[in-house]
């Protein structure tokens, strides 16, 4: 046993002497530079200040199409992307953004709003962003009116056909769905 341990213990000094060559003088100096830098800004997320996170249209007409424009501006050291913008609905429709906005420039997006309803109506819109939350969100709000002169629609008759047949799944776990 004890010549296998010396054998092993020989073998791992050859190997481990044998490397001569030194491995500090492989590293290149301006890779160093560069990961430095890196390094130093691996914490300098760009900044969003928004000119405003809500706007509101007021009261507007049932059924009018309505916009405006948020501007940002990138605060940070770092270059600001925008990489989507989501709405709430498929009535609020943000385009024409600007995804990348250096540090101290500006950017802008467009929301159009087509009110639909009655009443008091506030929609939200997401930002995905590369700042530090990853997301910021605006929102848009407003007094939707019936329109006066809209005609008005008689309420439908309903009607029940006891000849119709509805067929429905026997299967266990499709209780109640109807399958025609």
């Amino acid at each position: 046993m004890k010549k296998v341990i010396l054998g092993l213990s020989a073998l791992c000094m050859v190997v481990f002497t044998s490397c001569k060559e030194d491995a500090a003088s492989k590293v290149k100096t301006e890779n160093v530079a560069v990961a430095a830098k890196r390094d130093a800004n691996a914490g300098n997320f760009p900044v969003i200040a928004l000119d405003k996170t809500t706007h509101d249209f007021g009261t507007i007409m049932d059924g009018t199409p309505v916009e405006t424009v948020f501007n940002y501006t990138n605060t940070g050291n770092s270059m600001l992307v925008v990489s989507n913008i989501k709405s709430t609905c498929g009535c609020t429709v943000p385009n024409n953004w600007t995804k990348e906005v250096a540090p101290g420039e500006s950017g802008q997006f467009t929301v159009k709003f087509n009110g639909k309803g009655n009443g008091k109506v506030s929609k939200s819109l997401t930002m995905t962003t590369n700042t530090e939350k990853g997301k910021e969100i605006v929102k848009i709000t407003a007094m939707v009116q019936k329109d006066p002169n809209a005609p008005v629609q008689a309420a439908g008759k309903a009607s029940i056909n006891p000849l119709s047949t509805t067929k429905t799944s026997t299967q266990p776990g499709h209780e109640g769905h109807n399958h025609d």
